[in-house]
């Protein structure tokens, strides 16, 4: 009689469970030749140890720790560490990072420029030390740089520091504003200097600064400020230009810089509108209106809070005409906290106790430098008026804590 099939099935499956117990147990046996194999080769070792150094080289290595080595190399704080770390999260070892370090700290770069450098180019880390930073040192310093302004220069350069781009840009740079220094202040603002063409986009904006009558000096004072307007289209140049000059500051003049500076981020419809809220505010006429403006074209980019306050405190407090304003604007540009109140307070003291000539006004004491103000506003009524010092360095102090309270003001003031 033949076997039910569900037999033969058993029969296979017991015959091939046999086969796979056959086969681990081969396995077994490989594995503890292979053991033995290796204790037997260190017969100074226990089996123990060796058992342990087998399991340590089959386990991964310890995970280079970033954030720790920024810390403890490279003198970063944890908050600029762990905003580099993530810059730097295929570094597996210390090895790169150790040999910049090394050549930074042979160089004569101190830890805080060291530090300077990772925290503005964490990549710097990864740089090759002969095939990259020995020429970039060796090319800036040859150009004057210190190691301070080297160590500068490339925290700004965000890892786009190419040697024949950099040396050669600041080759024209250097002269044009003037110092080191300059450079480097208008290279923290503006770094895509460096990767600019300096033919086809530079230059022609530097020639057309020049041909509106502002020198170099000019050019870089205005640069500091503004580093893309050597970076964008030339007709934006001169239209800026042409601004400026139709607000009555005549190209050449010492405000034209000035001039061009405030029109710089300004559209015609917001001179327009700003031009009007300074007739309201100071009660000026239009032709005053330009008077001011181009005698201190920066009363443009002030806000309205700020004009605000000096109008109320200038005509409704002190008492000036708007017109004598229009004709002194520069007035406006002070601190009414530090300069404007406490000056005038003296300058009050001083005429009710008739111990200020009648020709020494109010704009002439603003106008001081704080030393000659001291010299004939001050130190020579210490005898008829000996808290006057005191009480003007407190008045200085209070209004510029904004303070408002009459019973905290010194007694010439209240």
């Amino acid at each position: 009689i033949p076997r039910p099939p569900f037999f033969c099935c058993d029969n296979h499956a017991a015959t091939a469970a046999a086969a796979r117990s056959n086969l681990l147990a081969a396995a077994m046996l490989r594995l503890r030749r292979c053991v033995l194999t290796q204790l037997l080769s260190f017969p100074s070792a226990s089996p123990t140890s060796q058992i342990h150094r087998l399991i340590s080289a089959a386990a991964p290595a310890p995970s280079f720790a970033v954030q720790d080595y920024l810390v403890a190399s490279c003198g970063l704080s944890r908050a600029q560490a762990l905003k580099a770390s993530t810059k730097l999260s295929h570094l597996k070892s210390p090895t790169k990072p150790d040999a910049v370090l090394s050549f930074l700290a042979g160089h004569g770069f101190s830890s805080s420029d060291v530090a300077a450098v990772v925290a503005g180019d964490p990549k710097v880390l990864c740089s090759r030390v002969e095939g990259y930073l020995v020429p970039v040192v060796a090319q800036l310093t040859g150009l004057g740089l210190s190691r301070s302004q080297v160590a500068r220069l490339i925290s700004y350069c965000q890892g786009n520091l190419h040697l024949t781009s950099i040396v050669s840009k600041l080759q024209y740079y250097l002269p044009l504003f003037g110092s080191i220094d300059n450079t480097l202040r208008v290279l923290k603002r503006g770094f895509y200097l460096i990767s600019s063409d300096l033919e086809r986009v530079v230059k022609p904006n530097v020639a057309t600064l020049r041909d509106s009558g502002l020198g170099d000096c000019d050019i870089a004072k205005l640069c500091i400020r503004n580093p893309w307007l050597l970076t964008t289209n030339v007709e934006s140049i001169r239209a800026m230009v042409s601004c400026a000059e139709s607000l009555g500051v005549p190209r050449g003049s010492r405000m034209f810089r000035h001039a061009v500076s405030a029109v710089a981020y300004l559209s015609e419809e917001k001179i327009a509108a700003k031009a009007g809220y300074l007739k309201k505010t100071f009660r000026w006429s239009d032709a005053e209106v330009s008077i001011a403006v181009s005698k201190h074209p920066i009363l443009l980019t002030r806000s309205k809070d700020f004009l605000r306050s000096r109008s109320e405190f200038l005509i409704s407090e002190v008492g000036l005409e708007p017109a004598y304003i229009a004709h002194r604007p520069v007035l406006l540009s002070y601190s009414l906290e530090g300069r404007l109140r406490p000056r005038y307070y003296v300058v009050k003291f001083l005429k009710e106790n008739e111990l200020l000539d009648c020709d020494r006004d109010y704009y002439s004491a603003v106008m001081r430098t704080e030393k000659v103000f001291m010299e004939k506003y001050i130190c020579p009524h210490m005898e008829a008026a000996p808290h006057l010092a005191e009480d003007y360095a407190e008045a200085c102090r209070a209004f510029g804590c904004h303070c408002t309270d009459n019973a905290s003001l010194p007694p010439f003031i209240v």
